[in-house]
């Protein structure tokens, strides 16, 4: 399977042990960053992830943070994204049996690394199980999704990069 990833710069060594363990399982890894551990704006990452999943570049996406909880909300942003923000086998299992999630969000300093290889290889493994409910349902959250408002790439960051930069921002 073709699966892209991305992080904040808080779990960056992390995501490279889910890149390594994706590779090692036969699969395709896009890494859309972040590459080290210098401060960072997560919303990039979980963006790049979410746009590799809906324009069908990757068949499935994962966003890690240290929480998950603001790079999973980033990559729902994006029409078309269904990411939960998954803690445990079960939830990943009913996200992708019920909602057809796309995206996985996990809390890189909430789960431990082998429960997140667990959750990660129950999401990528759980087939999609399509009734007249989940597909309404689905319809549903989908339709709460905005289109885009017309601007392309990252530069709809640059403010807050700017602000990144001018050292705005602290731990």
């Amino acid at each position: 399977m073709k699966i892209a990833i991305g992080c904040d710069h808080i779990v960056t060594n992390i995501k490279d042990e889910m890149v390594q363990y994706l590779e090692a399982g036969g699969h395709e890894v896009i890494d859309c960053g972040t590459y080290d551990f210098e401060r960072t704006h997560y919303p990039i990452y979980g963006r790049r992830v979410a746009e590799q999943v809906v324009t069908n570049e990757v068949e499935r996406g994962i966003v890690i943070c240290g929480t998950g909880v603001g790079i999973t909300t980033s990559a729902n942003k994006v029409q078309g994204v269904r990411a939960p923000l998954v803690r445990d086998v079960t939830t990943a299992k009913m996200a992708r049996e019920q909602l057809d999630a796309n995206v996985l969000g996990i809390g890189g300093r909430i789960t431990g690394l082998g429960l997140m290889q667990e959750i990660v290889d129950v999401f990528l493994s759980t087939p999609y199980v399509e009734t007249e409910e989940s597909k309404q349902l689905i319809a549903s959250v989908d339709a709460l999704a905005s289109t885009s408002r017309g601007l392309d790439g990252d530069e709809i960051f640059d403010e807050f990069l700017e602000k990144w930069e001018a050292g705005c921002y602290v731990d």
